[in-house]
């Protein structure tokens, strides 16, 4: 099994904790991509990225102190520097370490900077979502930059563990990094709802835990079927057999 996530926002900066123990596969493209950023001044990354003033001088700061030397000074570890919803589920730091020397072998983490990551290469900080429109040399987008080479990887990870099964548990832009129609196997989706006053409802900031709960359980229990996916039980969800389809797997609560 490989399992997909999108990355986060939020971010654990600060003394190093959690050293990555592997480089980035895509480190000379994600070097291109920081020579581009370099030349932006503060006010171009704010139109850019549509964010604040004060978020767009620290990516600012951010690219113009990046380096092509991952230390344990300047990086740490994905799976630990990211914080968002879903890594707050699948909460890296409770895991033991059979978990994620399984995680670092069947989890990957699309990225806007870095393309694909696994949980332990070493990351520095940045914002770059996968939607942001940077012109570069394949194109006006990062998903013309990255598509090629993201949908090789995934397909010479599987090749490399001899599955069929990809857990597709990124955001929709994300997975838009990955060229379906080149796959090797088709993509497996998950849907998690809850109800709220008697009726079933999608609620995104419970759904973005929810794949982090969902990617913690694979790792927990070393999960290679799809079969044991319907085990899921964390945080009260279940398998709703009525609800999923052979392509996507629906739980709720």
């Amino acid at each position: 099994m490989l399992i997909l996530l999108s990355p986060a926002k939020t971010l654990a900066e600060g003394p190093e904790v959690n050293p990555g123990l592997e480089l980035p596969q895509f480190r000379k493209n994600t070097t291109e991509l920081v020579s581009i950023l370099k030349d932006y001044t503060p006010d171009k990354i704010k139109g850019l990225m549509k964010i604040s003033d004060k978020l767009a001088s620290l990516n600012h700061e951010r690219y113009q102190n990046f380096s092509s030397r991952y230390t344990n000074t300047n990086s740490k570890a994905a799976i630990y520097m990211f914080r968002g919803d879903v890594y707050q589920g699948f909460d890296a730091d409770s895991l033991d370490a059979k978990a994620m020397t399984f995680a670092q072998h069947h989890l990957r983490i699309l990225s806007g900077l870095y393309g694909l990551l696994r949980p332990m290469d070493k990351m520095q900080p940045y914002r770059l979502e996968m939607g942001t429109r940077l012109h570069n040399p394949k194109g006006p987008n990062l998903y013309e930059f990255w598509r090629d080479r993201v949908t090789q990887e995934i397909n010479a990870n599987m090749k490399a563990q001899g599955s069929t099964l990809l857990a597709n548990l990124a955001s929709n832009e994300y997975f838009e990094a990955v060229d379906k129609r080149k796959l090797d196997h088709a993509p497996l989706d998950f849907t998690f709802k809850e109800y709220r006053e008697g009726q079933l409802k999608f609620i995104s900031f419970s759904a973005k835990k929810a794949r982090g709960y969902m990617s913690r359980y694979i790792c927990m229990h070393q999960i290679t079927k799809k079969e044991d996916l319907k085990g899921f039980d964390l945080e009260g969800y279940g398998y709703d057999e009525s609800l999923s389809t052979d392509s996507n797997m629906v739980f709720t609560r």
